[in-house]
């Protein structure tokens, strides 16, 4: 898991080339103005090599409603837009109650465990998931905005 503000986000490129997309497209991008919806910044023609964003307006949940959540196939990268999102975090390899067994189709698995750790991750700061970290986002009262980028795992 990286926490980081927007501008120090390239120190973390040679991770991986797809991750290193998606901070160039961030870096050139942070500034814009985005509408609610999904829409595509990678388009190899390999479908699996796609780097997808989720431009989201979430309501947000108390931490005790919060679930975590883990995926395998993708990197996740939230960007607050408006107000902080407040994300619990775990390692994976420790969860022990599977809430809903990891979904091949959807990419998640859902825990029933605790946070170990709560991000406060403010507008101008990113925080990216791997799929070794567990999860749960929109923590917190009312609604917020936020990019989800969902990078593959090569």
């Amino acid at each position: 898991m990286i926490l980081c503000k927007i501008s120090d986000a390239p120190r973390y490129r040679g991770i991986t080339p797809l991750l290193d997309k998606a901070i160039d497209w961030l870096m050139e991008n942070q500034s814009a103005v985005f509408t609610k919806g999904t829409f595509y910044i990678e388009s190899d023609d390999a479908e699996a090599l796609r780097i997808r964003v989720n431009c989201e307006e979430p309501a947000l949940i108390p931490r005790e409603k919060a679930t975590l959540e883990a995926h395998r196939k993708y990197i996740d990268i939230h960007v607050p837009l408006k107000g902080t999102e407040t994300i619990g975090w775990a390692p994976v390899e420790g969860l022990k109650h599977i809430r809903t067994p990891y979904d091949e189709d959807k990419d998640v698995a859902f825990y029933g465990d605790t946070a170990h750790s709560l991000l406060h991750v403010k507008v101008g700061q990113i925080v990216v998931f791997f799929p070794e970290d567990a999860h749960a986002p929109n923590i917190g009262l009312g609604t917020h905005r936020k990019l989800c980028i969902k990078i593959p795992v090569l």
